[in-house]
């Protein structure tokens, strides 16, 4: 029985923003889809880092705001699938309400994207080698989902810090932390900021 291939992560961020390649030797996940029409500094990014975009069988925003969903259509038009949940799709179009024509937004077409409900990521993570699930983490926005890997590293994308979280936000951000903790997130991958370990944002 083969052995199955070690899980690298990296980082192929830009602007502050983190954009995670995940990989199981050359099949790889893109958490996050960079901001708008700045697809040459993600590629270059791609590029320095050794990762051929036709790699990357899937990309998953982890919450469609622009700069985690921004050049989704053009990695899709590179060889990427768009991997969507079912509860983030309404929320694709509502992007544009934040984009500015100087942007150079390319439309996020639905041809071509993967929909799935949250039970079925388990499956099909594992069809490029990657074990783990995609878990609902609402706080940041309704959209929010989080990427958990079971050696415990979770990518939470704009999931609040909970020393920044507003009395509004409290009780929803706080059940979404205490989730992720709860299946075994152990490592912090965030879309802004270091890595970090979970026990610590938690003050546990």
């Amino acid at each position: 029985m083969a052995e199955a291939p070690t899980i690298t992560i990296v980082n192929a961020g830009y602007r502050s923003t983190n954009y995670w390649v995940v990989s199981a030797g050359s099949s790889r996940l893109l958490v996050d889809l960079g901001w708008p029409g700045m697809f040459g500094a993600m590629k270059a990014n791609l590029d320095k880092l050794g990762v051929p975009i036709p790699e990357i069988k899937y990309g998953l925003a982890t919450h469609y705001h622009i700069d985690h969903a921004g050049h989704a259509e053009e990695l899709k038009r590179a060889g990427m699938k768009l991997l969507v949940l079912e509860q983030q799709v309404e929320w694709i179009p509502r992007m544009k309400d934040h984009i500015k024509p100087q942007d150079n937004y390319l439309d996020i077409r639905p041809d071509g994207n993967v929909v799935i409900a949250l039970d079925e990521s388990r499956a099909l993570l594992e069809t490029v080698g990657i074990s783990g699930e995609i878990i609902s983490s609402p706080g940041h926005s309704p959209d929010s989902v989080s990427l958990l890997l079971d050696d415990g590293s979770v990518f939470t994308g704009d999931l609040t810090h909970p020393m920044m979280v507003t009395e509004e936000q409290a009780d929803e951000v706080f059940a979404s932390w205490r989730t992720l903790k709860d299946r075994g997130a152990i490592t912090v991958y965030a879309g802004h900021g270091p890595v970090r370990n979970i026990s610590g944002l938690l003050n546990d």
